[in-house]
């Protein structure tokens, strides 16, 4: 009997006959590939079932059906995974390129880092309540540059540094780190998150997701707070 594009394994079992192939047994055997490039073979294979089937134990019409059903859903999810692996592959490309536009661009992201150029370095300070707090800002080689203590009131408000320490002695330009604890008036302590306004100095497309790299930290783009529009 010609077996042209039926696997051994399967052959073997429709040439028996003595009981129906299941779906099971079916797809257990049959690569993805054949599947999702050829329904037909389905077909091939209930119709070689059918004409090796025992005349004594005809195959049961509600079984065939089942069978039918099987292969049909199995065809459908291959496609519905193919179809996912396109969208996947499209939204990668989206955010490849999304990510490439912000290169160059100034945003504000949550983070402790920010770069000195120009004899300024700029934090913003999320500030909960009143409160007195201890700034420490340290260079890149974690020295420390500078500190001092301040009383600042509930809200959101700048920190700027003049890239000078306590002595008048000015630091390099580069990317300094801030440290801010704080307590209030009843001497608990107070958390004080964050921010910085920077440029994007690249975006790294090789890793998944791509993640632009800001005053010498990686951040993915949705760790991005503000785009801000540079001067004009």
């Amino acid at each position: 009997m010609a077996t042209t594009g039926i696997s051994p394994t399967i052959t073997a079992k429709v040439a028996s006959a003595t009981t129906p192939l299941s779906a099971a047994d079916i797809a257990a055997n049959t690569s993805k590939n054949a599947i999702a490039g050829n329904f037909q073979s389905f077909l091939t294979l209930l119709t070689t079932q059918l004409k090796h089937q025992n005349p004594l134990e005809p195959l049961d019409t509600n079984q065939f059906t089942q069978q039918l059903v099987q292969f049909a859903q199995v065809e459908q999810q291959l496609k519905s995974n193919d179809q996912l692996t396109t969208l996947v592959s499209l939204q990668q490309t989206a955010q490849a390129t999304q990510a490439l536009n912000f290169v160059g661009q100034t945003v504000v992201v949550d983070g402790n880092t920010a770069p000195l150029a120009n004899g300024k370095a700029t934090w913003n300070l999320q500030v909960p309540k009143p409160t007195t707090a201890t700034i420490v800002i340290k260079s890149p080689n974690g020295q420390t540059a500078y500190s001092g203590t301040f009383s600042m009131n509930a809200g959101n408000q700048p920190f700027v540094w003049d890239g000078k320490d306590s002595s008048g002695l000015s630091w390099p330009a580069g990317n300094y780190t801030i440290a801010v604890t704080g307590q209030d008036a009843s001497g608990q302590p107070v958390a004080i998150p964050t921010d910085i306004q920077a440029l994007v100095d690249s975006a790294d497309l090789s890793k998944n997701p791509p993640v632009l790299s800001i005053a010498g930290r990686d951040y993915t783009l949705d760790k991005l707070k503000r785009v801000v529009r540079s001067p004009s």
